[in-house]
């Protein structure tokens, strides 16, 4: 369409702006470097270098008004804890991977971020929103389930009519082949529940 898109990223506490792309500084999947006077670093980061972002700057509000014991949560000599989780590449891109309180931990320890299979499974045929939950099995350990939401239209046209079991059995193979197969096994999904 001619229309040149850039991503951003910010809260109402930072006033709001942390990073921006612009032109000549994008990258996909990224929603840009830190803007001029503000400082971006990611705490605690994983083996994958993923952890929580944390910011600070002139623009971090000085706290929730009236209430002390939040904002104490929230910022820390100064660093405002964003609750968001991501990564910086090696250039200083940003990149948001989900929120601290989504993540699914399981037994072995590893994080898995909904949103990255949610992203995947939304694109699959007639697919109109999606979301991946952490199942605790009787051995403590944590499986991943989803849910898709589809579109019955085309659905219909697409699977020439399959309904129940059989639309059901058609996604299983198509998260199978086109999701798992490309994931670490313990971001595999286990189960899917389907409905309109």
């Amino acid at each position: 369409m001619g229309i040149v898109v850039y991503q951003g990223y910010g809260l109402t506490e930072t006033a709001p702006v942390v990073c921006a792309e612009h032109k000549g500084h994008s990258r996909l999947g990224s929603v840009g470097q830190h803007v001029e006077g503000v400082r971006v670093k990611i705490d605690k980061p994983d083996e994958e270098g993923i952890g929580e972002i944390i910011t600070k700057s002139d623009s971090v509000m000085l706290g929730y008004y009236g209430d002390k014991e939040e904002t104490d949560k929230v910022i820390k000599k100064g660093w405002l804890y964003t609750g968001d989780l991501g990564y910086l590449d090696k250039d200083g891109y940003l990149y948001i991977t989900g929120r601290k309180k989504d993540v699914i931990v399981l037994k072995n320890g590893k994080n898995v971020f909904p949103e990255e299979l949610e992203l995947l499974l939304n694109k699959l045929p007639a697919v109109t929103e999606s979301i991946v939950y952490g199942a605790t099995q009787d051995d403590g350990d944590v499986n991943l389930h989803c849910k898709i939401v589809y579109n019955d239209k085309d659905v219909k046209e697409l699977c020439e009519g399959k309904e129940g079991d059989e639309l059901r059995e058609f996604y299983w193979n198509l998260i199978k082949s086109q999701i798992n197969k490309k994931m670490p096994t313990y971001k595999y999904i286990k189960n899917v529940i389907i409905t309109t």
